[in-house]
């Protein structure tokens, strides 16, 4: 079976960055788009992820440019009152089956579900086997950063039959407690799991956090919408770069400046992937001191687990929580428009979702491709100090060189994926005005400083 399908653009990965794309596009152009993903539905891996995940931002920084994610409400009670709100998963992949029925009304967007990209303008369900043709159409491959699961994908460690491994996701249907945890990633993913088993009750004593490395997360309560708040701190590490003279130093500097934290103050973490964590989150990690650093996990048994350099004793009844999936990638930095196809990328320091959106309202308002590149290089995910240094180098010389332009500047300022927005009719403030002129006389030795430091 087949049919031919005219359209304009094949978006390929209806994730967060490909339903960004389409729904900046869309609106700023007259065009019609294909939007296909291997899934069910639209969302990306939020359909596959573990059910007691939430945004580790404030959900105003997250989903497409036309329609706010969540009330844009601050949390009235619990351990992060007055911090914005953060989605859940159910909420999430409600939120993109709003979006994607607001796309599909409009007429410009056809959805393929269950559908695989076969090259040369051609789509595959893997449900019917049909082949849809669209000759002449753009590609736009928003796949090129989609991160890795557990959910998805195997463990990163061999392990016996007998021995009890999961993924995170499991973890909510477990039906009888084991007497040990042991709970295998240095990420987010890590870090809400033990959060979740704390929640539950769990003794910190029967946790086994197995690390290989430890990271430095930024600190939630400084990465908020508030202009005065994210511009403050924006300020703050620019002014930390600039007095540094290494990296350590620098995210030294950073922690003191309660932007940067790290669950063990003893240790220097190497990781620095950067998601954010609350204050009372780090105060729960710290309760788990049964901590595992003997570098990558090799294979599990019953009873045990095994290194590079020797094997660790576990409770024989242990649940191995698999939370070691490398999730964020880092493939080269290539330009997002060449012949062969648009690759989404971040563009500023992270906020993959506005960077789509931003690159979405550039194609529909710009002709050539050199021009679109020069307004909208590529920054890349962290992993390490250094490459965080790097991402940050790259994206403010992609913020200012996309800022430059009146009609972009006025469109971001007025998007709420934006982090650095200062919205129309903003009301006037001293504390804003101050983060200002303290970003404007930080911000260039601040960025030379980084440069040298890598």
């Amino acid at each position: 079976m087949s049919r031919t399908l005219d359209v304009d653009y094949i978006v390929v990965g209806a994730g967060a960055m490909g339903m960004a794309f389409t729904d900046a596009l869309i609106d700023h152009a007259e065009v019609r788009v294909a939007l296909l993903d291997r899934r069910h539905g639209v969302g990306g891996h939020w359909l596959e992820a573990y059910p007691f995940v939430r945004l580790h931002q404030a959900s105003p920084f997250y989903g497409v440019a036309s329609t706010p994610l969540g009330s844009g409400g601050i949390q009235q009670r619990g351990p992060e009152e007055g911090l914005h709100e953060r989605a859940t998963q159910a909420e999430i992949c409600a939120y993109y089956a709003r979006v994607l029925d607001r796309l599909v009304e409009s007429g410009r967007v056809e959805f393929l579900a269950n559908s695989e990209y076969a090259g040369d303008g051609a789509v595959v369900s893997r449900v019917s086997g049909e082949r849809t043709e669209m000759p002449g159409a753009r590609v736009v491959d928003a796949r090129y950063l989609a991160p890795s699961i557990p959910a998805e994908k195997p463990p990163p460690f061999g392990f016996t039959e007998d021995a009890r491994v999961l993924p995170v996701n499991e973890l909510a249907r477990l039906e009888e407690a084991p007497s040990q945890y042991v709970v295998v990633g240095s990420g987010k993913t890590a870090t809400d799991a033990c959060i979740w088993l704390l929640s539950r009750g769990v003794d910190p004593d029967s946790i086994c956090w197995v690390r290989p490395r430890d990271p430095w997360m930024f600190n939630r309560a400084v990465v908020q919408p508030e202009p005065a708040v994210f511009i403050g701190m924006a300020a703050d590490m620019m002014h930390a770069a600039e007095q540094s003279t290494s990296l350590e130093e620098l995210f030294l500097r950073l922690e003191d400046a309660g932007i940067m934290l790290r669950i063990d103050r003893a240790v220097m973490p190497t990781m620095a992937k950067t998601p954010t964590l609350a204050t009372w989150e780090l105060a729960q990690l710290r309760t788990v001191e049964n901590v595992v650093r003997r570098g990558h996990l090799h294979h599990v048994e019953r009873g045990s687990l095994t290194f590079g350099g020797g094997s660790v004793g576990i409770a024989e009844d242990a649940v191995v929580v698999h939370c070691a999936a490398d999730g964020l990638k880092y493939p080269p930095l290539i330009p997002i428009w060449r012949p062969e196809a648009i690759t989404l990328q971040p563009i500023r320091a992270g906020f993959p979702c506005f960077a789509a959106a931003l690159a979405g309202y550039v194609e529909a308002t710009r002709d050539s491709d050199a021009e679109k590149n020069r307004l909208c290089p590529p920054s890349p995910y962290p992993d390490s100090m250094a490459a965080w240094a790097r991402m940050n180098v790259l994206g403010t010389q992609a913020v200012m060189s996309f800022s430059a332009e009146p009609d972009i500047k006025e469109w971001a300022d007025q998007v709420a994926l934006n982090p650095a927005r200062v919205p129309p009719g903003d009301p006037a403030s001293a504390v804003l005005d101050d983060a200002r002129e303290r970003l404007a006389k930080h911000l260039k030795p601040g960025v030379a400083q980084l440069e040298r430091l890598l």
